[in-house]
């Protein structure tokens, strides 16, 4: 355990208390009359600019455990490391396409989350249920994951782990998500907005310091590639017996041809599955008109410019002699050691923002959820919209508060284990979704058919992995060999595929047997509408009726 270093300490607590205090005040910024309401306390007001947009999403998407997560896939020697690089910048130019369709028809019709939208254009509610529950259960591990980079940079500060009991060891873990809690309970969405101004500012600057002066340090960018190929080399020599009897991979700075398809298929999966999840969709429909969504898929790129910076720090810490048993550690670690006290600790703090910005924005989404598509679908059809924003409030507590239990009492690594889990599952609502912002061809039931076959697929060939070199466990990687193929793949994107097929299929055989497709409560205008148009009235997904035929 490290010892505490003082001006570390106080530079980590004097920004944790400003964005505390910030995070208090922001139920007064953009102030509506009200918070009673999910439009108002969970999409704050629907109206963020692209200045504020550009931030809430960045702040959403590039995480604390990005931070620390990122780079450690270098210093591991991670063939496909990298693959967060590419899968960030193909990424935007699908979300501008289908992102503003998808706000058009939300802002037309009320929807807050995109089990909304599904219920309204299948008249499904088995089907807005099953998007609803994988989001939900796709986010949890998600926030989880904040907390363990948080915890992280606690070890290294040497303020975590103190103490006989697990309450004892992380109390400055509870008592940041207690505050975190707090303020997003009084002041909901506008509270992540406002502190993501902090975050992505801090994070900017220790990045962009991090990648000119360590280098310098150190001998120049000649050494830091040099030191990670030699130490790779070193490794894939030394255990060459291993290697080739599968008790370890290789390592290297770039994939083998074996893993191209391996390292392509990570990036397209991930690019197509980030903006399922419900956090990055909340971030969207906040935003107050299409042109807000558009111009922020063309801005957002820097941050892919800023993660694959971030990546290489990954290699500064092989450069470094930085030795750690847990990967993780190792940027964290970094920063101790080559920076000042003063630097090191705007760097802490930075990373700890940048766990409880995504972590509210997150317990928020999963909380609009469960109001929304299950509370008052099943259990209170006739609650106020004073009823839903308590509902939320109240969910998003238990969300933050379950996940910080979940994280404490067991094993990180089965935290991790469960994120690689929700990238399978959230993948397999983007038929539903995506396909549905262009055609309702696609029947309810093959959709909802096609779910439960990628789902069942993908958790059961992600559970079959093994950790390399422990043949008996489980969930140890992302890749499995593609069906019918000796091709290593994205275990998410063959379950998508098989969904997508099924669901075709299906379509084809129900719509043949005339099988009822429900009415479609949404027209093609809706999908083109901006902040102002009128002419369509705003309706209650839970006052759908089937009555009428499908469009």
């Amino acid at each position: 355990m490290n010892d505490v270093n003082v001006v570390e300490l106080g530079v980590f607590i004097f920004f944790f208390l400003l964005v505390t205090v910030m995070g208090f005040m922001a139920s007064r910024w953009r102030r509506a009359s009200s918070l009673d309401s999910l439009d108002e306390w969970g999409l704050g007001g629907r109206g963020f600019g692209t200045f504020v947009t550009w931030f809430l999403i960045g702040g959403d998407i590039y995480t604390a455990y990005t931070f620390v997560a990122v780079p450690a896939l270098l210093y591991a020697g991670s063939m496909i490391g990298f693959f967060a690089v590419p899968y960030t910048i193909i990424l935007y130019p699908i979300i501008f396409v289908f992102l503003p369709r998808l706000w058009s028809v939300s802002h037309r019709h009320g929807y807050v989350t995109p089990a909304d939208f599904i219920h309204g254009r299948y008249d499904s509610r088995p089907l807005a249920l099953a998007v609803a529950v994988t989001g939900i259960l796709a986010t949890m591990p998600y926030i989880a994951l904040q907390l363990v980079g948080i915890q992280v940079v606690l070890e290294v500060m040497g303020i975590g782990g103190r103490g006989d009991s697990w309450i004892a060891q992380d109390l400055p873990l509870f008592i940041a998500f207690a505050v975190l809690a707090a303020y997003t309970y009084s002041s909901g969405l506008r509270a992540p907005a406002l502190i993501a101004f902090v975050k992505d500012t801090l994070i900017y600057i220790v990045i962009i310091v991090a990648v000119i002066y360590i280098p310098m340090q150190l001998g120049g960018w000649d050494v830091v590639f040099g030191s990670a190929r030699d130490s790779f080399d070193a490794f894939n020599t030394d255990n060459a017996d291993a290697i080739a009897a599968g008790d370890a991979s290789p390592k290297g700075l770039m994939p083998v041809e074996a893993l191209h398809w391996a390292y392509a298929s990570l990036a397209l999966g991930s690019a197509l599955a980030l903006f399922m999840y419900p956090h990055s969709l909340t971030g969207v429909l906040a935003s107050a008109n299409r042109s807000v969504i558009r111009r922020n898929a063309a801005f957002l790129p820097a941050y892919s410019f800023l993660l694959g910076l971030l990546a290489l720090l990954g290699f500064m810490a092989i450069a470094a002699g930085i030795e750690v048993d847990n990967a993780q550690l190792a940027v964290p670690e970094l920063l101790r050691e080559m920076f000042p006290s003063w630097f090191a600790g705007v760097a802490f703090a930075a990373i700890g923002i940048g766990a409880l910005v995504p972590a509210a924005i997150m317990s928020i989404a999963a909380a609009n959820l469960w109001t929304r598509n299950i509370y008052k679908a099943f259990i209170n059809p006739d609650a106020t919209h004073a009823q839903e924003a308590k509902q939320s409030k109240l969910i998003s507590l238990v969300v933050k508060f379950g996940a910080l239990f979940f994280v404490l009492a067991l094993p990180s690594d089965f935290a991790i284990n469960l994120q690689l889990l929700g990238g399978v599952w959230i993948l397999q609502t983007f038929p539903a979704i995506v396909i549905g912002l262009y055609t309702r061809w696609m029947h309810r039931w093959a959709l909802l058919t096609g779910w439960a076959v990628g789902m069942v697929y993908g958790t059961w060939t992600a559970y079959l992995q093994p950790v390399v070199g422990d043949p008996g466990s489980h969930f140890g990687s992302p890749l499995a060999t593609i069906p019918l193929t000796d091709t290593k793949g994205y275990i998410a994107l063959t379950a998508f595929v098989l969904n997508l097929v099924v669901a075709i299929v299906l379509t084809m055989v129900f719509n043949a047997l005339k099988v009822s497709a429900g009415t479609d409560h949404t027209t093609a205008s809706d999908y083109k509408a901006d902040a102002g148009d009128e002419g369509v009235e705003e309706i209650d997904v839970d006052d759908l009726s089937t009555d009428t035929p499908t469009r």
